[in-house]
């Protein structure tokens, strides 16, 4: 068995949607718009979020870190995927493909929990604001923070481990467009019943539990904003949590359509479509639907443009 370690072994294919090169030269176009927005909205939110005074809150701090995270998960899956729509050579090597898989599963980690944090931070903020800086103080924030990263980095480098040590006895073509667990899982050449069993458990902890905190923090929410007595109140509070809330079932769903079903039953075209939703709609939506929406982000915005305008006649 010639393991992919090897010292032979010369990486992987990454196929892509190669069988289809009309729509690989569609998508390529695509994927490049999304990348840019992406970049756009998320660095924008990042520099706002440092340089204005007014936004060093518990919410703009968590965004911005999802916003970092954002930024390196589309970095790191996006290029490779469009240098192999655009080019004959489909490969990544070895090791590009453990960097990327790591990377990829550890901020898929992050953002899951992340997520979670900041349904909580919302629920702080709506059903207890009298108490909301002393609940949402900065210690605690950052110590939610780095759980969110040790957590899903943590979880990274088992998997990774796992899923990179299992015998491939010479397979090296992934019918993807990145290196991901269940795909890896697929080209393995022995029983790999015990990775599924383990990936199902650690998917369960990453998907349904976060959701289900998710989905309890908006419940109380949507509690207390009927309680309004102020119907515009009410609109603008269930229009924010709307939008919220389907960027998290678009993420969380894509993923638990990926991760928890067995590797045997996939539909590869179909679950290449859906991984296209959270590597890369959702880190352009989550700006959108977050922060630049918002009056504080558009203040903080023409504020930045002032300030960059009176400096430049100076």
């Amino acid at each position: 068995m010639e393991r992919a370690n090897h010292s032979s072994f010369a990486g992987f294919t990454l196929l892509g949607f190669s069988s289809r090169p009309q729509l690989e030269a569609v998508l390529f176009l695509v994927i490049l718009v999304f990348y840019f927005l992406s970049l756009l909205g998320n660095s924008t939110i990042m520099l706002l979020s440092f340089m204005d005074p007014r936004l060093h809150t518990p919410m703009y701090f968590f965004l911005s870190n999802l916003s970092f995270m954002d930024l390196c998960l589309t970095t790191c899956t996006v290029p490779q995927t469009l240098v192999n729509f655009r080019g004959r050579d489909k490969t990544i090597s070895y090791g590009g493909c453990v960097a990327q898989l790591f990377i990829a599963l550890g901020l898929g980690g992050v953002e899951c929990v992340l997520l979670s944090v900041m349904a909580y931070d919302r629920y702080a903020a709506v059903c207890r604001p009298l108490h909301y800086m002393a609940v949402m103080h900065p210690q605690l924030c950052l110590r939610l923070v780095v759980t969110a990263w040790l957590t899903g980095f943590g979880n990274s480098v088992v998997q990774t481990a796992m899923t990179m040590t299992l015998p491939l006895c010479g397979k090296n073509q992934l019918d993807h467009f990145f290196c991901e667990v269940p795909v890896m899982l697929k080209l393995a050449c022995t029983d790999t019943s015990i990775n599924e069993a383990e990936l199902f458990a650690v998917s369960v902890f990453f998907l349904v539990v976060p959701l289900s905190l998710i989905l309890v923090s908006y419940g109380h929410i949507a509690h207390t904003v009927l309680r309004m007595k102020s119907a515009q109140g009410r609109r603008k509070a269930f229009g924010t949590c709307g939008s919220h809330l389907l960027v998290v079932i678009i993420f969380f769903g894509t993923l638990i359509s990926m991760y928890l079903q067995p590797p045997s039953s996939y539909s590869q075209d179909v679950n290449k479509s859906i991984a296209l939703f959270y590597t890369l709609v959702t880190p352009v939506l989550n700006p959108l639907i977050y922060t630049l929406r918002n009056k504080e982000v558009k203040g903080a915005l023409r504020r930045l443009v002032r300030r960059t305008a009176d400096s430049r006649e100076s």
